[in-house]
């Protein structure tokens, strides 16, 4: 029988890319996916969390254990710390698809940029490399850099082109004085890519964070 991993997403344009890469590093697991991207959107409108967002975060993971699932993915950036609170209920462990993104990037360098698209993912975010920083016992910065208005031109308008031109303009201004960049969201794997010029590293989430998994149940 194969093991089974849950994932709970907030935003639909990566459900395939994580499938891809679960297909790629996981091939024996069976996904069991959550999908709720009103999620996301709460998380946008009250930028951060709110304790409705916490109980049905809280509820799906509960759901996962039930359904005999090993361990858990957490999808999203912008409710992380929701699946830190969701953490001390079950007993299953919760990962964070960001979590080793954030890991790499403290080793990487001391000037960090976290470019999100995404208002509520900007202080999770960053409070994820800096708690990172104080595990390694490292001092870091860590600059907030919020790319306004190339969210609604993703989701609302589907227009992608603006939305990557916003980005990439952003990761290369942050390039100038930064030693590492990270894209906080995992709507921002495709961009790699684009970004082939840029000097330093620009790091992104949805691979690092599939493979421990991988690595978790290689034990």
């Amino acid at each position: 029988m194969k093991k089974r991993v849950g994932v709970v997403h907030t935003f639909l344009y990566s459900v395939e890319d994580i499938k891809a890469l679960f297909r790629k590093y996981l091939p024996d697991v069976e996904m069991i996916n959550i999908i709720d991207d009103s999620l996301l959107e709460e998380a946008l409108a009250n930028r951060g969390l709110t304790p409705a967002i916490i109980n049905r975060m809280c509820d799906y993971y509960s759901n996962l254990q039930d359904l005999g699932c090993v361990c858990c993915l957490n999808q999203c950036s912008s409710v992380g710390e929701a699946a830190d609170v969701a953490q001390n209920l079950i007993q299953i462990p919760i990962f964070k698809i960001d979590a080793p993104m954030a890991r790499k990037a403290v080793s990487l360098g001391k000037k960090i940029a976290v470019v999100a698209t995404a208002i509520s993912t900007v202080e999770p975010s960053s409070r994820l490399v800096e708690r990172m920083a104080a595990e390694a016992g490292k001092e870091v910065s860590v600059s907030r850099c919020y790319v306004e208005g190339a969210y609604d031109f993703l989701l609302k308008t589907g227009d992608k082109e603006k939305h990557n031109e916003m980005v990439t303009a952003k990761v290369r201004e942050a390039a100038k004085d930064h030693d590492v960049v990270v894209l906080a969201q995992g709507s921002m794997y495709q961009l790699i890519p684009l970004l082939a010029d840029v000097k330093i590293p620009v790091l992104t989430s949805l691979e690092s964070g599939v493979q421990q998994l991988a690595d978790f149940l290689a034990k």
